[in-house]
């Protein structure tokens, strides 16, 4: 039986071996009776076990005689050799500062860390597994401001665990220094920057840390490092403890390496703490922090707060060359609408569309085009922007733009030759044209709303009628809003009401309240006056008309417009109708009526027509059947909201119709389009087609226009 006992200990021994040799195990000292001892270093010994050929490291434990910890069996006396000092010299401050009874577990940690980290002492280790009682045996505190071989401190591991805890104590009571640099010049501070947590910046802030301001080898200080990362709370924290935004590193400031990595909570922190950012030029290139945003977003933030949108740098490039030469164009767009000339030369003369045309993106070079580049321009070359798309281009029939450069440098000429005008006539506006009608009746730039169509400037004096619906009552009631006092005509209502509805000059609440549509003076109640026509708020009545169901809520009793005048020729010539006989029953004769001589209707664009599979919608007796319900009831769905919403066809047709009759020049302007572009359509590209495509239909319909501009001229 012995001699069985001994070869299961020995297969249990070479079993060990194979499994995990540096596993701390539990063992009886009377294990090692009559084995070779080797080595002992305080508490540690080394063994040779000739039965299981291994070399044995055991811990000997002060709360008991029978038993011990093995560290580590391992079959090579190299390996013995190696670990065994070690192990005697890292691990005595552990066995001799952690109370009994020493857990395998515990000590478990401490070894793995130290195999796997031989370069680190004591403190590194006592740091990496948060043992902070160890901190304070004197050994460790010999140790803290060793480094290892990547030159990092104890002080660095603890500031890259985020252990606030710990950094406070080696700064406060083990005299760990905050100047150390490991090989990559980072100090503790830049490993706090690394961080999500602010604690440990505050930490070493309040110990007066020496490397808040240092630069690494890469050329980062603390806050370039926070705003790589996009660590906002950090950022905000190292500049609350005094980091400064004006040192340069190898990209610049940290306002442009924010701006590269896309960090927008550090832009904000560091314009927030330093306004003059805003214009910070980089060393290298001289460029401002717009020309080193990446993304729409990023642009945003910063022409928001009104920086140079077109501010040259040091290569002559102003932030639209560089987005165009990376090919970014929704932040391209972005710079075009906040009104980037797309025609100033960078290096080599070239605009931004020289650029698009030699990159060939189809999406920038119209978005340029559509916002006035000029395609006959010339860089130090003598290149035109065509003559470079038809060297690059694919071709037209692989998405080219040759065909189309071509067309629009005939547009450009024409639109060159424009003349600019003064008109004054009656304006009905519905949908995106409502809010151009509106900015114009305000006196604003027309550059800020007509820009994507006509380089003009335009000085007019308007009538404006604005389209709603009253949705407190079935059927919903056509109102008008008007900037001039209604036509005096006593009209028959349109049906017989069974309730009584409230007047519109009624407010349903104060005048700071969405629901009030027709405003008051804050006087007190008595003294309240009704507010007329011409004093009704702009924004008031373009969100009346703009309430479009689903997209935007009701605003009070009114909803969109569109509704039951998608297309208000019509309705805006009864509108005029009704004036003119108002004045001529007020005995005025035909003094100040207004006699219509051309109505120009414009439209949004016309959606291409496609094939409806199924508009039936029937009670299903199959599964087949069900599905071929539910499409017909989405089909039948669209079919309602189109005939709602036409402002094509017919009503085109009866528009004209009218006019013919009366003879009066009728002209309806809207492009095709090549897809249904949706009222809440976002994507840039889409947009852009659009807007391409309604340039296009503008100088293929130029005869049109010239014509109609003689007719409005005309005295």
């Amino acid at each position: 039986m012995q001699f069985l006992g001994r070869i299961l200990d020995t297969v249990s021994s070479v079993s060990n071996l194979f499994s995990n040799p540096y596993r701390v195990r539990d063992v009886q000292l009377s294990e090692y009776n009559g084995k070779v001892r080797l080595k002992q270093e305080g508490r540690m010994l080394l063994y040779r076990n000739t039965s299981s050929q291994s070399w044995d490291c055991v811990l000997l434990l002060p709360d008991s005689a029978s038993t011990a910890l093995r560290l580590f069996q391992v079959a090579s006396e190299e390996d013995a050799m190696n670990w065994f000092p070690q192990y005697s010299l890292k691990l005595r401050p552990f066995y001799e500062t952690l109370r009994p009874p020493l857990k395998p577990e515990t000590l478990q940690q401490i070894v793995d860390c130290l195999r796997n980290h031989p370069d680190w002492s004591s403190a590194h280790i006592a740091v990496e597994t948060g043992l902070r009682d160890c901190l304070k045996h004197n050994y460790v505190l010999s140790q803290m401001n060793v480094r290892d071989a990547q030159g990092q401190t104890p002080l660095h591991i603890a500031c890259e665990r985020s252990e606030a805890a710990c950094v406070r104590e080696l700064l406060e009571e083990c005299q760990a220094r905050t100047d150390i640099k490991d090989k990559n010049g980072d100090t503790p501070m830049h490993c706090a920057a690394k961080q999500d947590s602010a604690a440990i910046v505050e930490v070493l802030c309040s110990q007066m840390c020496a490397g808040i301001n240092e630069v690494n080898m890469a050329g980062e200080t603390p806050l370039h490092v926070a705003c790589r990362l996009g660590k906002v709370e950090t950022a905000k924290a190292l500049m609350g403890g005094g980091a400064s935004c004006d040192i340069i590193g190898g990209a610049g400031y940290p306002i442009h390496t924010a701006m590269k990595y896309s960090a927008r909570g550090c832009a904000e922190a560091i314009l927030a703490s330093n306004p003059a950012q805003l214009q910070a030029e980089d060393p290298v290139y001289g460029g401002t922090p717009l020309h080193w945003a990446k993304t729409a977003e990023m642009s945003r933030l910063l022409l928001d707060r009104e920086c140079s949108v077109n501010y040259l740098s040091k290569t002559g490039e102003s932030p639209l060359h560089i987005l165009t030469k990376r090919g970014r164009f929704e932040a391209a767009m972005t710079l075009l609408t906040h009104e980037a000339d797309p025609n100033i030369k960078g290096e080599g003369g070239n605009t931004a569309l020289h650029l698009a045309m030699k990159l060939d993106h189809m999406d920038l070079i119209k978005a340029l085009i559509v916002f006035g580049a000029d395609v006959e321009i010339h860089n130090d070359l003598g290149e035109t922007p065509g003559l470079i798309a038809a060297r690059t281009s694919k071709g037209e029939g692989s998405g080219g733009v040759c065909s189309s450069s071509s067309q629009f440098m005939e547009l450009w000429r024409y639109r060159r030759r424009f003349r600019v005008f003064h008109l004054s006539f009656y304006s009905l506006s519905r949908s995106l044209s409502l809010y151009l009608s509106l900015s114009l009746f305000l006196s604003l730039s027309l550059s800020l709303y007509l820009y994507l169509y006509l380089s003009l400037s335009l000085s007019l004096s308007l009538r404006v009628m604005v389209t709603s619906v009253l949705a407190d009552r079935h059927p919903g009631e056509l109102h008008i809003f008007r900037n001039y006092e209604p036509p005096a005509l006593t009209r028959d209502p349109p049906y017989a009401s069974t309730a009584t509805f409230k007047p519109l000059t009624i407010p349903e609440g104060w005048e700071d309240e969405d629901v009030l549509i027709v405003g008051y003076t804050l006087e007190p109640l008595r003294k309240r006056r009704k507010v007329t026509d011409e004093e009704q708020l702009v924004w008031r009545a373009a969100r009346s008309s703009g309430a479009a169901p689903t997209y935007f809520r009701p605003m009070g009793r009114f909803l969109d417009g569109g509704l039951l005048a998608n297309n208000p020729t019509l309705d805006a010539m009864t509108e005029i109708h009704h004036y003119n006989r108002a004045l001529k029953n007020q005995g005025g004769g035909d003094e100040g009526v207004c006699k219509l001589g051309v109505v120009v209707s414009l439209g949004t664009g016309k959606p291409p027509q496609v094939v409806v599979n199924s508009v039936d919608v029937f009670r299903p007796s199959n599964p087949l059947e069900l599905a071929k319900s539910f499409v017909g009831v989405k089909e039948l769905g669209k079919m309602l909201v189109d005939c709602c919403t036409d402002s094509d066809g017919c009503a085109v047709d009866r528009a004209r119709a009218w006019c013919e009759m009366t003879d009066i020049n009728y002209h309806r302007l809207s492009p095709q389009l090549s897809v249904e572009v949706m009222l809440d359509e976002v994507s840039d590209a889409v947009l852009v087609d659009m807007l391409w495509e309604t340039q296009m239909y503008l100088y293929e319909n130029r005869e049109t226009i010239q014509t109609l501009s003689q007719q409005l001229l005309q005295p």
